[in-house]
């Protein structure tokens, strides 16, 4: 593991940026940057697109390791080069540290939550993870209702896995994300705490997890987890609140740092020029770093 970016992810300013937008979700990504399905025909084509749309963010000036510490990528985007390198080393010479998004969607909704669905090649991509210096993955898992059982089911396939990636010496984001629009997100949000902090004290202590929680109701509800001696970073994704209203409420969250997508990319256009872009992309790298170190 490197020491140099695990001591930035622990204890860097700034945030993560999330580039990790897989099959399911391209054309969405795509169709926000102002690339319709219809300008494109087939897989190929359209990832082709989705990497060049990347790459654009990721050489943009406006996207600099001063105020982003870390970035999440596709496994398509980690096995294509940017300006003759692979993205996760032309990311580390900008000093921001790279991970990967290693889960397969989701399953089905069952006992008001949606688990992964296997990972049956995850020690190919743990494998194929370290040959291209990746630091850690991501995994998302969705939690719908205050379902006891099935919050705790989702923890436990998380934490499963999450120690599979820690025998393959990568540092696992656990994400179980608890939707923006359940009818009782705050119940979800306890219940999740508690989940998760029986795993946490069951790790060794040299064992470290990052965790990815959706922006709690209540203000610092996850504060056992940022203290936590396991954990080694808490990030928070947007979930489908608009920037401005995401950026609100992570302030209010002290030691919780950002792990935008829409959110960051939102006001990015194709046709834009390359001075309009930059500018966009600034605007929302500083707003985003801003929610991130300034708290109240």
């Amino acid at each position: 593991m490197n020491n140099r970016q695990f001591e930035k992810i622990q204890n860097g300013q700034g945030f993560i940026a999330a580039l990790d937008q897989s099959g399911g979700s391209t054309p969405k990504a795509l169709a926000g940057y102002g690339v319709p399905e219809d300008s494109y025909s087939g897989e190929d084509e359209m990832f082709d697109l989705v990497h060049q749309m990347r790459t654009r963010i990721i050489t943009s000036p406006a996207f600099d390791g001063d105020r982003i510490i870390g970035a999440i990528l596709f496994e398509q985007t980690m096995d294509r080069e940017i300006e003759g390198k692979y993205t996760a080393d032309y990311l580390a010479d900008k000093g921001i540290v790279p991970f990967l998004k290693v889960d397969k969607g989701l399953a089905d909704q069952k006992n008001g939550v949606q688990l992964m669905k296997p990972i049956d090649d995850l020690d190919d991509k743990l494998r194929r993870a370290n040959e291209r210096n990746i630091f850690g993955t991501k995994m998302r898992s969705v939690i719908h209702e205050p379902n006891q059982s099935g919050i705790q089911e989702v923890v436990e396939q998380q934490f499963e896995i999450g120690k599979q990636i820690l025998d393959a010496d990568i540092i696992p984001i656990i994400e179980p994300e608890v939707d923006i629009h359940s009818d009782n997100k705050e119940k979800c949000e306890e219940i999740l705490r508690d989940e998760i902090l029986k795993q946490l004290n069951n790790l060794s202590e040299d064992e470290h997890v990052m965790l990815k929680l959706t922006i709690p109701t209540n203000a610092n509800a996850y504060k056992q987890l940022i203290d936590h001696p396991r954990v080694l970073r808490v990030v928070a994704l947007s979930g489908g609140y608009s920037r401005d209203e995401a950026n609100a409420k992570l302030k209010e969250n002290d030691g919780l740092i950002a792990s935008f997508s829409r959110a960051l990319a939102a006001n990015l256009q194709a046709n834009q020029s390359e001075g309009d872009f930059d500018k966009a992309l600034k605007e929302a790298v500083d707003t985003i770093y801003d929610a991130s170190v300034n708290k109240r």
